[in-house]
């Protein structure tokens, strides 16, 4: 019998698309108000914040449209897979993306969930300013080109 492994620090979802279709200003780190059927499943690396963005909601960040599985063991207990989950930012920081959002029009995207040292689990949102289809195709260009440039240098040394 096959036991998952748990994640007991690092890094659980990763969204590689956000750098692609965003360009990213600034990066900031959130806790996340989570269930403990919730915590349970991220454990087992079981996640997507893919289609997720953080918004306001009555003053308070919020986590929308993250997946989160429901955690078989749990039976009746279980959480809603795609609920909002509140972030956790100082109030400063809050006032601070909430003006921004207001003002700027900018969006706040989730780049990574990961649990720190200490087991909380924790998220980075970057703000961001969504590219134009020139500045993706650049972003292309300038992939493929470090991509043939590291080739280039491997073969030379």
């Amino acid at each position: 019998m096959v036991k998952n492994r748990l994640i007991s620090f690092g890094r659980i979802a990763e969204n590689r698309k956000a750098r692609y279709n965003y360009e990213i200003k600034e990066k900031i780190q959130a806790g996340i108000i989570l269930t403990g059927t919730e915590v349970k499943s991220l454990r087992l690396g079981k996640a997507s914040i893919n289609e997720s963005y953080a918004s306001d909601t009555n003053g308070k960040l919020f986590l929308i449209n993250s997946n989160i599985p429901i955690y078989e063991a749990a039976n009746k207990f279980n959480h809603e897979p795609t609920r909002q989950r509140e972030l956790l930012v100082s109030k400063k920081e809050r006032n601070k993306l909430l003006g921004l959002i207001k003002k700027e029009g900018v969006t706040l995207v989730p780049l990574s969930l990961y649990f720190n040292n200490k087991g909380f689990a924790k998220i980075d949102i970057g703000i961001a300013k969504g590219k134009k289809k020139e500045d993706k195709r650049e972003s292309i260009k300038l992939r493929d080109w470090n991509r043939q440039k590291s080739r280039i240098m491997k073969e030379n040394n």
